[in-house]
């Protein structure tokens, strides 16, 4: 295994990289060893302040810079981001766990967002609108919101942050982040590069702090804070749209999700099996985008059983830095219990445990919070599965006999943000696409994530739109200019 980092760095400020006020910091843990990889600021109320005031200060001549020049440093962060692809993954492994090659891919597809975000700075048009007086003309102008904050999970520390921050500098907005104090180390990297870029000092600003709850209250009762971009619980979302009201603040949230995975029995088999691992077990199955239930047909349902557990109990567990690992610890102790007491009412109130269903400890485990990959069968809506998000490598399957019944099995949870379905039907395609009420559809694929895509939920998974080419929409205030008498000749 390769060797665990020891990294400690600092709060960003107006271009400067500082300690909190009080001096005070805080460890970073590898959740797979439990040891110290690397320690930052806890950041206080003035220090938030101090980020707010440097980014408030910054915004008259950022958003007056050239979108060319917007485009340019957003175009050089992501190749920063690639040479050091290497520190940032490992970096990324050590504090939150997954393997090195996720971490890898994470790191590729971080840098994917301010390439893209580059080209839409490009693409920011007003519009010329007939107007009803011929006296009249009328323009219309889209202009950056203005101070933007960032808040970001732990469960991708680069991919989730860029997403918020390469629309954000695109659009002429400076930006506060706050990281998950569980992956802090990763986001300081990732600004490094941004700043090494060429990035003007309080267009990116980075706060850590161990109390989210005061850097929040911070940003919601400071006026010169336009919008907040949110990933992380719907218990948290809705905190936070009660707090955006005083102000009238604009938000976008990609809260909690409950994935559905369809696979109807005309599905390519091996592929189906190979989808749902990917969705399912990706990064220990802790993304809001996973796979949580699992319907398949009954047609096909033994054939696809036996085969998703004969590849779940090939996969190897253990460090995200020892070579060949595929599944990686969780991120505390606290998500190991969580998936376990899934198992246990499962079981209890009739699954069959298949595969898995223990924590895993003794050598190689030990002093990290690991659960064995696995699969239960015959979940059904009394459980505690059915309806709760794992955030966890647990997947449940049930049977269905039609079409009918799989669409309503699926669209029974108060989520909607990311769900699968697999056929070789492509009448079935559209008609089952267009009834899954998600924001995310999979068709035949167990990963959808991608920067010229846009990412959000419905339901009580959040709104906005992350990526793609309304992605900067979220960051622009779109206005109205009536210019009368210039029509008189």
């Amino acid at each position: 295994m390769a060797t665990v980092i020891d990294l400690d760095e600092k709060l960003l400020i107006g271009g400067e990289w500082t300690e909190a006020e009080d001096g005070a910091r805080f460890d970073v843990n590898d959740p797979g060893t439990g040891g110290r990889v690397g320690s930052v600021p806890n950041g206080t109320e003035a220090d938030v302040k101090a980020a707010i005031d440097a980014a408030a200060a910054a915004l008259p001549c950022w958003r007056s810079t050239t979108a060319l020049e917007r485009a340019r440093i957003l175009r050089r962060s992501a190749d920063i981001m690639r040479e050091r692809a290497d520190e940032i993954a490992r970096t990324m492994t050590s504090e939150q766990g997954k393997p090195l090659a996720e971490a890898k891919g994470e790191v590729e597809y971080a840098a994917s967002f301010f390439e893209w975000f580059g080209g839409e700075a490009e693409r920011i048009y007003g519009e010329v609108v007939p107007p009803m007086n011929g006296a009249n003309r009328v323009l219309v102008l889209r202009q950056p919101v203005g101070v933007v904050a960032a808040i970001t999970p732990w469960n991708f520390p680069a991919a989730m942050m860029t997403r918020k921050l390469g629309p954000a500098m695109a659009a002429g907005c400076t930006s506060v982040v706050k990281p998950a104090s569980a992956t802090p180390l990763t986001a300081a990297l990732v600004l490094r590069c941004i700043e090494d870029a060429g990035a003007p000092a309080g267009v990116v600003n980075l706060i850590t702090s161990r109390d989210a709850g005061m850097v929040a209250n911070t940003i919601f009762t400071d006026a010169r804070v336009r919008k907040i971009s949110f990933t992380g619980s719907t218990e948290i979302g809705k905190d936070l749209i009660r707090a955006s009201a005083e102000q009238v603040k604009r938000l976008s949230l990609e809260l909690g999700g409950h994935a559905p995975y369809i696979i109807f029995d005309d599905a390519d088999l091996e592929p189906a099996v190979d989808g749902l691992i990917a969705s399912k077990y990706r990064n220990a199955g802790q993304t809001c985008v996973c796979a949580n239930r699992a319907f398949v047909q009954r047609g096909i349902y033994d054939a696809f059983l036996a085969l998703l557990k004969e590849k779940v109990e090939a996969m190897p567990v253990g460090h995200g830095l020892a070579e060949g690992t595929m599944i990686g610890p969780l991120i505390n102790e606290a998500a190991v219990e969580k998936a376990h007491e899934h198992v246990e009412d499962a079981v209890a109130k009739g699954a069959t445990l298949v595969t898995g269903g223990e924590r895993l400890t003794g050598e190689g485990y030990d002093g990290g919070s690991f659960y064995k990959p696995t699969i239960l069968d015959g979940v059904t809506r009394e459980m505690d599965i059915f309806y709760e998000e794992t955030f966890g490598p647990v997947a449940g399957l049930t049977v269905f006999d039609t079409e009918d019944e799989a669409i309503d099995y699926a669209n029974d949870s108060i989520y909607g943000l990311a769900s699968y379905f697999h056929t070789r039907d492509y009448a079935r395609l559209m008609r089952v696409a267009e009834r899954l009420e998600y924001g995310i559809v999979g068709a035949n694929a167990g990963i959808i994530s991608a920067a010229n895509a846009p990412f959000g939920g419905m339901k009580q998974s959040g709104y906005g739109r992350e990526g793609g080419s309304v992605g900067i929409d979220e960051y622009l205030d779109v206005k109205y200019v009536l210019m009368g008498g210039v029509g008189v000749v």
